[in-house]
């Protein structure tokens, strides 16, 4: 049994980080040689980890305060960390020079797409980003376990939920184009349909 002080010390240690991130982490699939971009890190939920063990991380997010709130994360935990590596910047036009990142992860940002142009122009973004062999991990609402026969198709792409959400849903032809840009699976993708509301894909993926 767990006790509350071994809690607590998963808890400081953690964070809040995405489950199926932390899957990755504990596969050993980043070193702290890497140069990670934390695309759409909003107020840091995946990025206080990697901070306090000392890797490099870096974050971009279209919201002032939000990153406001990276930098003063970071420089908590780690008083000596570089905070400038979090940016203001949307995936449309990141920030950075190409080549720059050994990995991008993704969390549950490239579902808030305008419709297909907009998320394909998000992807290549990824792509120019990231070095060669250089690794892509994101988590989107997908469309492969049923979940559209009970959602409204609002077109190029969007639907309304059942749980009311509007999302960019990521099919078959959405992914083979992402293939197609220049990348290849590092193991199976994994969706979980959550109640009949919502579907939730996970995808690891090399740039070729």
């Amino acid at each position: 049994m767990i006790g509350s002080m071994e809690i607590n010390e998963l808890n400081r240690l953690l964070g809040n980080v995405d489950i199926y991130l932390l899957d990755q982490i504990l596969k050993g699939r980043f070193t702290k040689e890497m140069k990670i971009l934390d695309a759409g890190c909003g107020e840091g939920r995946n990025t206080a980890y990697f901070v306090n063990q000392g890797y490099q991380i870096f974050g971009i997010d279209p919201d002032e305060f939000a990153i406001q709130y990276c930098r003063f994360q970071s420089k908590s935990l780690k008083n000596e960390y570089d905070a400038h590596r979090f940016q203001i910047g949307r995936l449309e036009e990141i920030p950075f020079h190409g080549e720059a990142f050994d990995v991008v992860i993704c969390s549950a940002v490239l579902h808030f797409a305008k419709n297909v142009d907009n998320f394909r122009q998000m992807i290549s973004e990824i792509y120019r980003v990231l070095k060669p062999g250089g690794i892509f991990w994101f988590r989107m609402c997908t469309g492969f376990g049923g979940i559209l026969d009970s959602a409204k198709e609002i077109g190029n792409g969007v639907y309304e939920l059942p749980d009311g959400s509007v999302r960019f849903v990521l099919q078959a032809k959405d992914l083979e184009q992402v293939l197609n840009l220049g990348f290849e699976y590092m193991e199976a993708p994994k969706t979980v349909l959550v109640l009949n509301q919502r579907e939730m894909g996970v995808f690891t993926m090399r740039k070729i």
